[in-house]
């Protein structure tokens, strides 16, 4: 099977699909960070859709979309970069693939464009973290994991760990673990939490590998 990783820098998921022996490209705009670039395409995904793919997983960027970030929608409308964000998401859907998946966290198209098929956390797939992810999905079934079905064998689900921080005033937060590490800037924290799961990309390459052309 041919597929199309779609920003994905990282190759975490490309590289599943490889060693289950499938012709996996990563694609996006950086160089890629997985240790392979021979799998990597660098530059625009759009201009990979009039090749011929068998499935596309798509990773666009989440910056001007998700909620976590709501504080500065208005900023973003007003200067265009948040219409940018939706125009590319779009782009992934509309994408002429028999095959679509695309990812990303809660945000604002689940009503500009429609609520996701399926929402999952990496602690359902053995990675003790809580991240809400989003999945579209187009010919695509949704990923198993042994809370919701019992064909699913293996129970990969673990417990999601969290550390507690004191805030100004004595009000404490928890944040998951993918947030207690300290990054010298936003980017390099931005990137770094925008790496797919381990077990989330085994399960996709596992589960959504099998399916036929």
């Amino acid at each position: 099977m041919r597929v199309l990783i779609g920003c994905e820098e990282s190759q975490a998921v490309c590289k599943e699909f490889r060693r289950l022996g499938h012709e996996a490209f990563s694609c996006d705009i950086q160089e890629c960070s997985g240790g392979h670039p021979e799998w990597h395409i660098q530059g625009d995904i759009i201009e990979q859709f009039s090749k011929d793919w068998d499935m596309l997983i798509a990773f666009p960027p989440c910056t001007h979309l998700a909620v976590s970030g709501a504080a500065h929608f208005e900023k973003k409308r007003k200067d265009g970069r948040q219409q940018q964000g939706i125009d590319f998401f779009m782009h992934m859907v509309n994408a002429p693939i028999k095959r679509i998946a695309i990812e990303n966290p809660i945000g604002i198209m689940s009503k500009l464009y429609r609520k996701p098929d399926q929402i999952i956390h990496p602690y359902y797939f053995g990675d003790e973290t809580s991240k809400a992810t989003c999945l579209w999905l187009k010919n695509m079934p949704k990923l198993k994991h042994s809370k919701h079905d019992n064909l699913f064998e293996k129970n990969t689900w673990v417990t999601p760990q969290f550390t507690e921080y004191v805030c100004a005033g004595g009000k404490i937060k928890k944040f998951s673990t993918t947030a207690d590490k300290w990054y010298k800037t936003a980017e390099e924290r931005s990137k770094e939490r925008s790496k797919t799961f381990p077990g989330i990309a085994k399960a996709m390459a596992e589960q959504w590998g099998i399916l036929t052309t």
